[in-house]
C-alpha cells in the first residue's frame, strides 16, 4: 500500500529552465550558450548540489572561463538564476489532492544552499512531512544513499513510497533501493492514474 509521495523539486513543483535567466540578462545567443554550458551545465552546478558550492563560489570558479565583457550578467545568472522557479502547473493541486486523501508528503531534491531562499514560493517547508535537499547531506541522486537518508530519516517503508521525478535516472535509483515510482512528463494526471493501478485506494 502506497502511503507516501515523495516529491523531486526542480521541474516537478517549481519550474528549473536557466533559459529564463539567460534570456532576462543576454542578448546574443551565443553569449547565452556559453554561459549556460559553462555555469549552468559544469562541474561546480554539480558541486553546489553536493553543498560543496554556494551560488556565489560558482561565480568565483567560473569566471575566469568567461570573457570579462559577461562576468556582470554570469554574476546575475550565477545568483540570480531561481528568478525562473516558479510552480509547475497543476503541481500545488495535485499536491492538496493527495493530501486530502490521507497521504505523507515528503521532497528529495537535488539542490543547492539556496533552495531554501525559492522553495516558499511554492509551499511552506511545514506543508510537507519530511524534506531532504541533496545539499545538505552532501549527497546526490541517483546515489543509493540520498533515497536511503529519507527512508531512515523519517523512518519510512521503502514499498510505501512513490517517487515522481522528471529524470528517469533517478527513479531508477528509487526503484533500486525499493521505492515505487514514475518519470513526471508535466501531466499530474498520468501520475495519477499510475497510482491508481498500484494502490487499492482511489485517489
Amino acid at each position: 500500500m502506497i502511503k507516501n509521495i515523495v516529491f523531486d523539486m526542480g521541474n516537478v513543483l517549481l519550474d528549473y529552465n536557466p533559459d529564463v535567466c539567460l534570456n532576462y540578462f543576454l542578448d546574443n545567443e551565443d553569449d547565452k550558450a556559453l554561459i549556460k554550458k559553462i555555469l549552468f551545465n559544469g562541474q561546480e552546478w554539480i558541486d553546489a548540489d553536493r553543498g560543496l558550492l554556494t551560488d556565489e563560489d560558482i561565480y568565483e570558479r567560473v569566471k575566469d572561463q568567461i570573457p570579462e565583457r559577461l562576468h556582470p550578467a554570469l554574476k546575475n545568472c550565477a545568483t540570480r538564476w531561481h528568478m525562473c522557479m516558479k510552480p509547475v502547473d497543476g503541481a500545488k493541486e495535485f499536491c492538496e489532492y493527495v493530501k486530502e486523501n490521507g497521504y505523507h508528503l515528503y521532497v528529495l531534491s537535488n539542490a543547492s544552499t539556496s533552495f531554501y531562499d525559492y522553495f516558499p514560493e511554492f509551499a511552506p517547508i511545514s506543508y510537507f512531512d519530511g524534506i531532504v535537499v541533496s545539499c545538505d547531506i552532501h549527497i546526490i541522486k541517483p546515489e543509493r544513499g540520498i533515497y536511503e537518508y529519507l527512508l531512515n530519516q523519517y523512518q519510512l517503508i521503502a514499498e510505501e513510497c512513490f517517487f515522481i521525478d522528471d529524470r528517469p535516472e533517478n527513479i531508477e535509483g528509487a526503484r533500486q533501493i525499493g521505492m515505487n515510482g514514475a518519470v513526471f512528463y508535466g501531466d499530474f494526471q498520468e501520475i495519477k492514474e499510475l497510482l491508481l493501478q498500484i494502490t487499492d485506494e482511489r485517489i
